[in-house]
C-alpha cells in the first residue's frame, strides 16, 4: 500500500487535527486512550468510565467460512498455499474478525496465551499473545533490533471483559454511534484472539496517533513485518473494506507464507485476500 494513493501523511494528520470525519483508533484504541471526533487522542488521556448498563446482543449465528453472495472475488488462490486454515476458528491463524464477523464464541480466550520475550511497554494481560504469535513476534522483534531499530509491545491480548468496560465506557459517554468510531464492540476484536498486536518505539513518540507512521519503528515493519508472518491488518485508505482507518502500529500475525504472498502480490487487507465482504460498519 502506498503513501501516494490518495492524500499524504501530513495532509492526513491535518484532516484529524481538523476533525473530519476520522477515529484512526477504532480498533485498537486501549482503555485509556479516548478517541474524540475533534481531537488527536493522547495516550495520557482519561479513561472513559466503565458503565455494565450498555451491552451489545449477540449474534444469532457464527460466521461462514463461504464467501457470501456478492462477495468479492479472492485475489489469491488459497488453495495455492500449502496449507489452509479456517476464517471463523478463533484458534486459526486465518480467522477473520471484523464489523461482520464476530468471534464464535464470543467470549473466546486463547488456550495458550504466553509473554513474549521482548521489550514491554505494558504489562499483565496486555503483555500476552498467543503462542504461535509470541514466538513469531520474537523473531521480528530480534530482527528489528539488528537492523538497529526498537519495537515495544504496546498492547497484545484484551479479553472479552476488558474489551467491554472498555466499550460500555464509550457508549455511556457518548452513546452506542459514537462508540462504534472509537472502540470495538466486546467479541468483534482481533486483540482478544492473541493473533494481534500494537507496536511502539522505544521513546513512545507518537503512540497510538497518526504520526506514528512516520516513526522508525512502524517504517521498518511495514517494510519487514511480512517476513515473520504479520501484515498490517488497517492499511491506508482501506478503511471502507477493514471498517477502521490507518493503524500503522496494528500488526497481526497470518503466517509466513501468506503474508509473502500478500506482500507480492499488494494486497492490502485480509477480506480482498480471503474473497470475504467488506465490513465499513455494524449490520
Amino acid at each position: 500500500m502506498c503513501y501516494n494513493c490518495g492524500p499524504s501523511r501530513r495532509s492526513f494528520a491535518t484532516l484529524l487535527a481538523a476533525g473530519v470525519g476520522m477515529a484512526a483508533l477504532a480498533a485498537c484504541t486501549p482503555d485509556n486512550r479516548v478517541a474524540t471526533p475533534t481531537s488527536t487522542p493522547s495516550p495520557s488521556g482519561p479513561a472513559p468510565t466503565p458503565a455494565a448498563a450498555t451491552t451489545t446482543a449477540a449474534p444469532s449465528a457464527a460466521p461462514s467460512d463461504q464467501p457470501p453472495s456478492g462477495a468479492p472475488p479472492s485475489k489469491a488462490p488459497s488453495a495455492a498455499l500449502s496449507q489452509q486454515f479456517s476464517h471463523s476458528d478463533p484458534a486459526s491463524q486465518w480467522v477473520i474478525v471484523n464489523k461482520h464477523r464476530p468471534l464464535s464464541p464470543l467470549q473466546f480466550v486463547p488456550a495458550d496465551l504466553v509473554r513474549p520475550r521482548v521489550q514491554l511497554a505494558v504489562s499483565g494481560e496486555a503483555s500476552l499473545l498467543n503462542s504461535t504469535t509470541a514466538t513469531a513476534a520474537e523473531k521480528l522483534f530480534a530482527a528489528a533490533t539488528s537492523a538497529g531499530v526498537t519495537l515495544t509491545l504496546a498492547s497484545g491480548y484484551r479479553s472479552f471483559q476488558t474489551q467491554t468496560a472498555t466499550y460500555n465506557g464509550y457508549a455511556s459517554t457518548r452513546g452506542q454511534a459514537s462508540a462504534d468510531t472509537a472502540s470495538a464492540r466486546p467479541g468483534f476484536s482481533e486483540h482478544q484472539t492473541g493473533w494481534a498486536f500494537d507496536i511502539g518505539d522505544g521513546g513512545g513518540a507518537c503512540s497510538f496517533e497518526p504520526c506514528f507512521a512516520d516513526q522508525p519503528a512502524a517504517v521498518w515493519a511495514k517494510a519487514n513485518a511480512y517476513k515473520f508472518g504479520f501484515v498490517v491488518r488497517y492499511p491506508w485508505m482501506l478503511n471502507d473494506v477493514t471498517g477502521y482507518y490507518y493503524e500503522p502500529w496494528h500488526l497481526r500475525f497470518i503466517g509466513v507464507e501468506a503474508a509473502t504472498d500478500m506482500s507480492k502480490r499488494g494486497i492490502g487487507t485480509l477480506e480482498e485476500y480471503f474473497g470475504l465482504e467488506a465490513a465499513p460498519g455494524y449490520l
